[in-house]
């Protein structure tokens, strides 16, 4: 690689997955397998040519065009034998076949490797402590001069209609591979603007719900909400780094017409990348206050039991002083004794919950 390569790679600090022991080895050129393969076609002048996986390649050469080959949880051997086919990077592929990578963009020789989270908003009747509201999946991109191949991780996010949406703009796929990459990271970013709206809804309803006359534990819904919302975090804030490399630095493989549309795409990128940072410090607050209303109830419970436990011990205490077995207490002997007790009970509890109710303690 290239000193200039080197400095238009970006790279991302990630974790990856464990690999199995002596898995690398290097790939013998061979025909590429048809399983997993879920789309294929050559295009030439913005036009779809049908072309088999085999091929396909050598069409695309022939008439000037570039393949566009789609992949779904591809097998090691699958993914393995089209990187010799199409001479992608080993660390690309390996990346590829285990998945679970950050958003990133990565230049190998010829060729550019992008990760995209996918994102997906889950319906549910009611917002539970259990509800699963976001599932995440994940696109790769290896982008070559006359060869876009995506591979895709999750059962959604498809991009079978995102194809037949594109071979109707035909202008577009003249300009080559690079119109597949704008075309997959605007779909993945608009996903993201649906999923953060429908989020906001579940926001506005806790918010209500928090705030309601009503005593509602809303804790752990809102618990759940904030770690479903920090998979959609995960998946929209690294974006922002590749989005700005293919706009902000020259390549070959993304001409100078191109870049506007991909400039369309971190602006939509950057905006809700912030909605989600505004739900999720939104969601923060209400959780405070959802704790500071739980707080409060606790206490107002706590004085209504100490003041009814007041007016208890007045005539407890005055019943314990005439029960207890002395002669000369007073008033023993005398006939209205007894009323006199009850009339005091009476009176020094009627005053204690005036006393309380004022003060509001009941």
């Amino acid at each position: 690689m290239s000193e200039t390569d080197k400095s238009a790679a970006v790279r991302m600090p990630l974790a990856r997955s464990p690999r199995p022991a002596g898995r690398r080895r290097s790939p013998r050129p061979q025909s590429p397998s048809l399983d997993a393969v879920v789309g294929c076609a050559v295009y030439v002048g913005g036009k779809r040519v049908d072309a088999g996986p085999e091929e396909a390649r050598q069409v695309a050469k022939e008439r000037g065009g570039f393949v566009w080959l789609g992949l779904h949880e591809p097998s090691e051997e699958t993914l393995t034998a089209l990187g010799a086919h199409y001479g992608l990077h080993p660390l690309a592929v390996e990346d590829a076949v285990y998945a679970h990578q950050r958003p990133k963009l990565e230049r190998y020789d010829q060729s550019l490797f992008m990760v995209l989270k996918t994102a997906r908003y889950v319906e549910h009747d009611q917002l539970t402590s259990t509800s699963e509201v976001v599932i995440t999946g994940e696109v790769m991109v290896f982008l070559g001069a006359d060869y876009v191949i995506t591979v895709r991780h999750g059962e959604h996010g498809g991009l079978s209609q995102l194809r037949r949406d594109l071979e109707e703009q035909p202008d577009l796929l003249c300009h080559g591979p690079s119109a597949v990459l704008y075309a997959i990271a605007d779909h993945v970013v608009d996903d993201f603007v649906e999923v953060a709206e429908l989020v906001d809804d579940d926001v506005e309803e806790l918010e209500t719900s928090v705030f309601s006359p009503s005593r509602t534990d809303d804790t752990p819904r809102i618990y759940r909400l904030k770690r479903e919302l920090m998979q959609l975090r995960r998946a929209v804030g690294p974006l922002e780094l590749p989005l700005s490399t293919l706009v902000e630095r020259p390549s070959d493989l993304i001409p100078e017409e191109m870049r506007s549309y991909f400039r369309d795409v971190q602006d939509h990128g950057l905006r809700v990348r912030d909605q989600v940072s505004g739900l999720d410090e939104l969601l923060t607050s209400i959780l405070q206050s959802s704790l500071a209303r739980t707080s409060l109830a606790d206490n107002e419970d706590m004085r209504k039991i100490s003041a009814w436990a007041g007016l208890i011990a007045v005539p407890t205490a005055i019943a314990g002083i005439y029960g207890m077995n002395f002669e000369w207490i007073p008033e023993l002997r005398w006939h209205y004794g007894y009323p006199l007790a009850l009339l005091a009970m009476l009176t020094a509890c009627w005053l204690l919950y005036r006393g309380f109710k004022r003060s509001g303690w009941l």
